[in-house]
């Protein structure tokens, strides 16, 4: 059997069915490299500069949202430096056993002095501008499909970390057909054909060179966001096993605590009281492994599974802004039970922390984010390019029949 047209269709085929996919991720990647920039300029109200003076502690952000939102239950409070996001889902009306009607998820303050900066449904784009950055995130993340999108896309990405290879391979010269012929030239020599666009030739061609060079001079970046996607999408079915059994140990919380028979809607372990014990068991395991604390991020509660998750800024984080170092308490007992830095402590969680900074423009800085804005536009210049190649050769075997 020929292998290399065999590749060649599977290549053709996987490229054709992801193209609409790519398209997508790619549009949207490329905004959501500068999301909170974007979003700001949308909506500027929703920032606050920095004020020169310490930002609210959990406790009080908490007191300010039982105020501002009665009606509401506290899922997750992000503490950013020019924003508090605090998402929130409707409690049990006692009268009629059913859930408060909300209009918003999300309810935004100042990180000084608490004020309510706005509310919004995030992700709903019938509330308008307010919501078109969080819709591209979610167009991007999952088609704006939820639990469906999530597996379209996750299945996507798969395809894609796999056709990379096969693509790949592609590139590659052919071996010669004939041992008698005269001496070929050297494997790089026929190789660096593959690397070059010709500008002078046909439309064509240079459509068939930029789609065979710009995979190339691209591949290992496109790898990275194929094989991340991954990640975000197929965690525990896919990414985790492949990474232990490739990289090492490997942890999540989501992956390694079951759910429980019921979801624990009201835990014995309140808000204030998880905050408090797991700043103080973060602290302390800092201090064991050497690394400092440097601000809190985020806590966010999951019913389903009964825990807190607490994320701190630590010596151990390599994103240029927020954080990753996560310490996850149980919201029965109050006791910890996984500790997980982004790096140093299990081999596999170091490289997803990679992953997922680059995939998000979180580390390297401006000069990063860029080139993550550029290659959104590439993934959308090498889909074209590859259904022109298609069409190109389609019309040719519909003359010669």
């Amino acid at each position: 059997m020929k292998w290399r047209p065999f590749w060649v269709v599977v290549h053709r085929y996987a490229g054709l069915a992801m193209t609409a996919f790519l398209i997508i991720v790619g549009l949207t990647g490329s905004l959501l490299a500068f999301y909170h920039e974007l979003d700001t300029w949308l909506n500027p109200a929703f920032s606050v500069p920095a004020a020169g003076q310490p930002r609210l502690e959990l406790p009080v952000v908490l007191e300010r949202v039982e105020r501002l939102a009665p009606n509401a239950r506290l899922q997750s409070v992000n503490l950013g430096h020019d924003l508090v996001e605090v998402w929130l889902e409707p409690k049990t009306n006692p009268m009629n056993g059913k859930p408060y009607a909300l209009d918003y998820d999300q309810l935004l303050l100042s990180p000084y002095n608490g004020d309510e900066l706005g509310r919004r449904k995030w992700g709903d784009l019938s509330q308008g501008l307010t919501n078109l950055l969080p819709f591209v995130y979610r167009l991007h993340y999952a088609l704006a499909l939820d639990e469906i999108g999530g597996w379209i896309m996750g299945i996507t990405a798969l395809v894609w970390t796999l056709d990379s290879f096969v693509g790949f391979y592609l590139t590659l010269p052919p071996a010669r057909r004939n041992a008698a012929q005269a001496p070929a030239k050297p494997f790089w020599r026929r190789w660096a054909v593959a690397w070059n666009i010709k500008w002078q030739g046909s439309a064509y061609r240079i459509n068939f060179d930029l789609h065979r060079a710009g995979g190339l001079w691209l591949w290992l970046l496109l790898l990275t966001f194929a094989w991340s996607s991954v990640y975000m999408n197929l965690s525990d079915s896919v990414y985790a096993p492949v990474t232990r059994t490739l990289v090492g140990e490997y942890h999540e919380p989501w992956i390694d605590v079951p759910d429980l028979d019921q979801p624990l809607e009201n835990p014995a372990i309140g808000w204030r009281d998880a905050y408090r014990i797991a700043d103080e068991s973060l602290a302390q395991a800092a201090r064991e492994r050497g690394v400092a604390v440097n601000e809190p991020v985020s806590f966010r509660y999951n019913a389903a599974k009964g825990f807190y998750v607490y994320t701190a800024r630590t010596g151990a984080d390599i994103q240029d802004t927020g954080g990753e170092t996560r310490l996850v308490l149980d919201a029965t007992t109050g006791a910890p039970k996984l500790l997980l830095f982004p790096r140093g402590q299990y081999a596999g969680n170091t490289v997803t922390s990679w992953l997922a900074a680059l995939h998000m423009a979180k580390v390297f800085g401006l000069p990063y984010r860029i080139v993550v804005c550029i290659l959104g536009l590439a993934i959308v210049m090498l889909s074209v390019t590859g259904v022109v190649i298609w069409l190109k050769k389609r019309r040719a075997r519909l003359v010669k029949s």
